[in-house]
Order: structure tokens, then sequence, then C-alpha cells
């Protein structure tokens, strides 16, 4: 039932890909992106900043700077940094991370599947978000950064994946993070209509990152569809990249929280307050961790503390309020702490587990924030039913592993 098509990629040269492919550009400081834009003249980053190689600013977000992204991108097409495969191709991307090793199949999803509901949500999506990246790729026309899927556990798909395995990747590299990226091109005939028929009998893709990514996909398809009145439904416009994962390689991450201050409560008064939906121990040991499910981890004023969700506010049969995070939210963070809305309230911080506790001790003795909470994972049990059950999860519950890279292959929108 799932549409997921070979289309042909545009990717670095061979010799390249380790100087071109970056993470997103918001996920560098300051002096670190201006360092990579003075040094490396093949990055992506030349392409998301044009504003460095002709010193002319533009306003983020704004027509005129997409249009020298845009560019810029052609630009790295011309100069053959960028090359584009001449026939419909799969790509399988390896990333080996922290001893993790994760392997999927870059393809392009239908907008319609996303669209009747055959690709399932689990994350509440902001509509000026949405626009803003319809902008972007209704004037860029390009997918840098596929969107992040999972499907159940399928052996053919699996028996393919392992038949590529063993041959020698077009990529091989490691970035500077001492993360290994290895990338394979699936451009044969037989596996590429094998890999295609088999999506088709499954029944549902679920995202697990990337769902304003693919609301905007979706409204610039309605919009150009429109436009169009010649439309097929084969037009480019119609898919978005994304990369699928057998359920079993992804690692979800607890995604922690932090506030600036205590809300005018001295440390005495918080305690006491949590005490009355919570069991609270202090621990002695530089850091604690959550052990399981309703276990949060607590530090403040320089003192680490186990929570235990009492069984009066945990249990309830609703699979999104009976997550940790909705539990920390409705017993300490909008009662105690006045934080109301996780989307708009500025005085709360969202922390990846992927940087471990030490994080949440970290930016509080700095200053940062006052007040920091460890939440234990969301299992794929729980996020997968929530997004059968059409439920949707407060802001910022999952850190998803892993995180691909900008221009490891890019889908163009144009014909």
């Amino acid at each position: 039932m799932a549409t997921i098509i070979p289309f042909k990629g545009i990717r670095p040269a061979a010799d390249k890909a380790h100087m071109v492919v970056s993470r997103s550009a918001d996920n560098y400081p300051k002096e670190t992106l201006k360092h990579k834009l003075e040094t490396n003249p093949y990055s992506f980053l030349q392409i998301i900043n044009p504003d460095f190689s002709d010193g002319k600013r533009t306003k983020p977000a704004s027509p005129e700077r997409l249009k020298k992204i845009k560019k810029r991108f052609l630009e790295f097409i011309h100069e053959e940094i960028f090359i584009q495969d001449h026939k419909p191709c799969y790509y399988l991307y390896q990333q080996i991370k922290n001893g993790h090793i994760y392997t999927g199949i870059i393809g392009c999803s239908a907008v319609s599947d996303y669209e009747n509901g055959l690709i399932k949500k689990h994350e509440q999506t902001l509509q000026d978000r949405e626009e803003k990246l319809k902008k972007y790729l209704e004037v860029c026309d390009f997918n840098a950064e596929p969107v992040l899927f999972f499907y159940p556990d399928n052996a053919t798909i699996s028996d393919i994946i392992h038949h590529y395995l063993i041959k020698h990747p077009v990529y091989d590299f490691t970035t500077t993070d001492r993360v290994r990226h290895k990338l394979w091109v699936i451009g044969d005939k037989k596996n590429t209509e094998t890999i295609r028929k088999t999506f088709e009998k499954i029944e549902a893709i679920y995202i697990a990152d990337g769902h304003h990514r693919s609301a905007s996909s979706s409204k610039l398809a309605q919009e150009l569809k429109q436009k169009n009145k010649n439309h097929t439904g084969s037009e480019p416009y119609n898919y978005y990249m994304g990369i699928f994962f057998s359920e079993n390689q992804l690692k979800i991450f607890d995604f922690n929280r932090a506030a600036t201050d205590l809300n005018n409560h001295s440390v005495p008064d918080i305690l006491e307050k949590i005490k009355e939906k919570f069991r609270l121990l202090p621990h002695n040991q530089n850091t604690y961790k959550p052990e399981h499910k309703h276990k949060f981890s607590m530090y403040v004023a320089g003192k680490w503390y186990e929570l235990v969700a009492k069984p009066e506010i945990c249990g309830d049969q609703d699979a999104v309020a009976n997550l940790d995070a909705s539990i920390l939210s409705n017993h300490i963070l909008k009662p105690i702490l006045g934080i109301d809305d996780l989307r708009t309230n500025k005085r709360v911080g969202f922390i990846p587990g992927v940087r471990g506790m030490d994080e949440l001790k970290k930016q509080v003795d700095n200053g940062k924030y006052q007040i920091a909470f460890g939440l234990f994972p969301v299992s794929m049990t729980e996020l997968k039913h929530i997004a059968d059950e059409n439920g949707i999860m407060p802001p910022k519950t999952t850190w998803v592993e892993p995180k691909i890279r900008s221009g490891m292959v890019v889908y163009s929108l144009e014909e």
C-alpha cells in the first residue's frame, strides 16, 4: 500500500562527499559555522549560507535569500561538486555512531500517503513553520535532508540490504564528530522493482522525525496541483525524500526538560509541592538516570533527586496522557513552574538524551537553567500505538537516532 519510489538522486562527487555533507546549519555554533565556511568551499553549508560567497547580506527566509540558495545549488551542479544519477535509484545508507549501526534505504514517499493517513504521524506541527518550509521548497526546488521513517521489519527488504552491504560502497568516510557514513547505489532493475513492490505491501509507514517537512511537502503539492491544469500525479512535487529504516534499526532517546527559573518558588517549596504527586528520593551520586517508565531525575541547586510518580497520576488508559512527558507537564511544569505551552513558552528548554544526564547538570550549573528533569525514553511500541490511534505526543517527546546529514543525496522537485 505504501508508495515509495526510486529517483534520480543528485549527490556529491565521490572524492568530495566527505567535504560536502553537513549537519543542519542551525546545529553549528556561530564561530564554528564561520570557520567551516571559510575553510571548506565544498560544504553544503555554502549553499544554505549563500551570503558568505558574495558578502551581500539578505534576510533569512526572504525570497532574496531563497533565490540565492537555489543559485548556489545550481552552481554546485555546474561545477560537478554534485552529480545526478542517470536512472532512478534507491540509496542504501549506513551510519555507525557510538557503537550503534543504523542502516536504511533512501527513496521518495508519496504525498498522497501522508494525506490519506498511510504515513502515520505522532507530533503536532506549527503552521508558521509549515509555511516557512513550503516557501523554501517552492523557491529552492529540492529536498536535501530526508524525512526519517520507519516500517515493520520485512525479510525481503532485509535480504536486499544484506546483499549490498557486502559490496564496496560508493562513499565511506568518517566526519569530525567520529560518525562513519556509508552509501550504496541500488540502481539495478530487479532490486529496485522488488523494493518498490515490497513497500506496496506494507500497510503503514511511520514518521520518526520530519513532521514539518512532511506537512510542508503536502502543502506545496496541493498548491501546485491546483495551479497545474495538466496535473497527472507523477510530477516530482507529488513526492518527497525520506530514509526508511526497519523499526529495529532506530534508537529512541529521552528528550529532557529544563526551566530557566523556579516561578518565584524557593527550592524547599518546589520539593514540598513535588512530594504531593511524586515520591522524592535524594541521590548523592554525580548523576541519576531514570531506570524505567514513570521515574524521573531532577537536578536543582547542585543536587540530584529521583522522582517516582505516585499510582494515582499514572496508569491512565489514554496513551498520550500516560507518557512521562505528559505526566511531567501536567503535575510539575504547568502547576508548579507555570509552563503551560511547551511550544511557545520561552522559559522551557529541551536537552536531547544523547548528551547524557551530565548535560542537565552542566546547563543548570552554568546558569542557563535553574532546574532540569530527565525522562525515561519512549518505547517504539508506545510511539506506534499513539500514531495508530491518531494521537499527538507533547512537543519534543522523542529524540530519534540516527540524524542524517544534509547533502548526502538530494531530490530535485523540478521536472
